[in-house]
């Protein structure tokens, strides 16, 4: 029996090859490998996308979230209020430019940051708040974003796996001060390497975000800052500007998708699947359900050779990293629950509507059995 894969990023690729080797031919006559016509191109096309002013590329997601909150003035010793549910990668960026993360607990049944909760951690120490729109749900933005007014600080998204996901009909990415994206090769607009950006309509944040990314040049004579070298190279933009073509059909594919496994899986017993915000369109990035018989299922999917993942166990504060710094279960009993009930099934533009349903039957199957 054939796997249905949990994803397919060279399918997706494949797709494109013709496109894709020409582009890369016109790198590699151009002869400028960095800093050449590409990069702008993709900034330009990313920010209309992003319906935004300024997108910046950068050498990965990572260093996107880090460069945006650098923008915005968190330094070494700040607080940055992040989601304990999400990739460890969101806390790595803060830790990675020297301040602290400090966690917050998600919502019972969505995948965001709670409210509530934030308030209730803020200090005088915190300068940001990191609102992640994680698997391509966006986070509950009006409410993170009183929180952060209130307090005076940036609210910072986390886009990294919500490419074209939208909230009350405005693209993920334009909603708060400044935001990262991710374009690893499993996400919805994927490179072939790492590689990500940041959009804004600030131009000041974008200018400090162009600097920070080139060891703080505007010319090659003197640094302005500090900075690292976090640039997008000339191959990566060229890649991406031919994915960026295919990415409506393939987000149109995966809401598709999406809704076939919330039809097929409906009123299954003891499952739980993803609930969205209120006026938002989420991108799919991964279908996530929960199960209390999570490894079982995971067992039992696994036998009819379909493969599953878990996002993320353990989360970010319950890294061996984190726990250092005196983190505990405790402290975010809903992320702790989700990391324990969470399996992410098979979500990409190459599956087919027959693997969908032998997935939807198995996890029926399981369920009922």
């Amino acid at each position: 029996m054939n796997v249905v894969p949990i994803a397919d990023p060279r399918a997706t690729l494949l797709g494109a090859r013709g496109e894709l080797l020409a582009a890369f031919e016109t790198v590699l006559d151009s002869g400028r490998y960095i800093d050449g016509s590409q990069v702008p191109a993709f900034e330009r096309d990313w920010a209309a996308r992003c319906g935004v002013a300024h997108a910046v590329g950068v050498s990965s997601g990572t260093d996107a979230l880090a460069l945006a909150l650098r923008a915005v003035g968190v330094g070494p010793g700040d607080e940055v209020l992040v989601p304990a549910m999400t990739a460890v990668a969101t806390w790595m960026a803060v830790s990675q430019i020297g301040a602290i993360p400090v966690g917050v607990d998600i919502e019972p049944d969505r995948f965001g940051m709670a409210p509530d909760l934030a308030r209730a951690a803020l200090t005088p120490r915190c300068k940001a708040l990191v609102a992640v729109h994680l698997f391509g749900h966006p986070a509950d933005i009006q409410r993170l974003k009183a929180v952060a007014d209130e307090a005076e600080i940036a609210l910072v998204e986390d886009a990294a796996q919500a490419h074209l996901a939208r909230l009350d009909n405005r693209p993920v990415g334009s909603l708060g001060a400044i935001a990262a994206f991710s374009f690893y090769p499993t996400k919805n607009l994927g490179a072939m390497g790492d590689a990500g950006a940041v959009t804004t309509d600030d131009p000041a944040l974008a200018d400090r975000v162009r600097l920070l990314r080139e060891y703080g040049w505007r010319t090659r004579a003197d640094a302005e800052l500090k900075g690292v070298n976090a640039r997008l190279d000339e191959i990566q933009a060229a890649i991406l500007r031919v994915m960026l073509a295919r990415v409506e059909t393939t987000s149109a594919r995966r809401r598709a998708l999406a809704e076939r496994y919330l039809q097929g899986l409906n009123d299954t017993p003891e499952l739980a699947l993803p609930v969205t915000v209120p006026g938002s369109d989420p991108a799919w990035h991964q279908f996530v359900v929960r199960h209390p018989r999570r490894d079982a299922l995971a067992a039992a999917l696994a036998s009819a050779h379909i493969q599953t993942a878990i996002h993320y166990r353990p989360p970010p504060p319950l890294n061996t990293a984190y726990r250092a710094d005196g983190w505990r279960s405790a402290d975010f009993p809903v992320a702790a629950r989700h990391a324990d009930t969470a399996l992410s099934l098979p979500l990409h533009p190459s599956l087919t509507d027959e693997q969908v349903d032998r997935v939807v039957d198995a996890v029926r199957e399981f369920s009922t059995g």
